[in-house]
C-alpha cells in the first residue's frame, strides 16, 4: 500500500462525517509535513512557525485529536446496537 500524506484524501475515504471546517483544517496541516520536507519551503514555513502559531495550532490538532478518538470509541457501540 503506498503512503499517503494528504489528510483530507484519508478521511475522505472512511466514513467520519467531518464538517467543513475540519476538511479545511485537515488540508492545512497535510502542508505542515510538506513545506517541513523539501529544503525550498522550509525556510517558508519556518517564517510562519512563530510561538503563537505553532501553539494555535497544536491546540486544534489536540481538538481534531480528541474528536477522532470519540469517533472511534463510539463506531462499536452503534454496531453492537444494532445487530440486536
Amino acid at each position: 500500500m503506498p503512503h499517503k500524506h494528504n489528510l483530507l484524501k484519508i478521511a475522505e475515504e472512511t466514513r467520519l462525517n467531518l464538517s467543513e471546517e475540519q476538511k479545511q483544517f485537515l488540508d492545512k496541516i497535510a502542508t505542515f509535513n510538506i513545506k517541513a520536507r523539501y529544503p525550498d519551503d522550509k525556510f517558508d514555513f519556518y517564517k510562519l512557525c512563530t510561538k503563537e502559531f505553532a501553539s494555535e495550532q497544536f491546540e486544534k490538532i489536540k481538538e481534531l485529536y480528541q474528536w477522532l478518538l470519540s469517533q472511534m470509541t463510539s463506531e462499536p457501540a452503534s454496531k453492537s446496537s444494532s445487530g440486536n
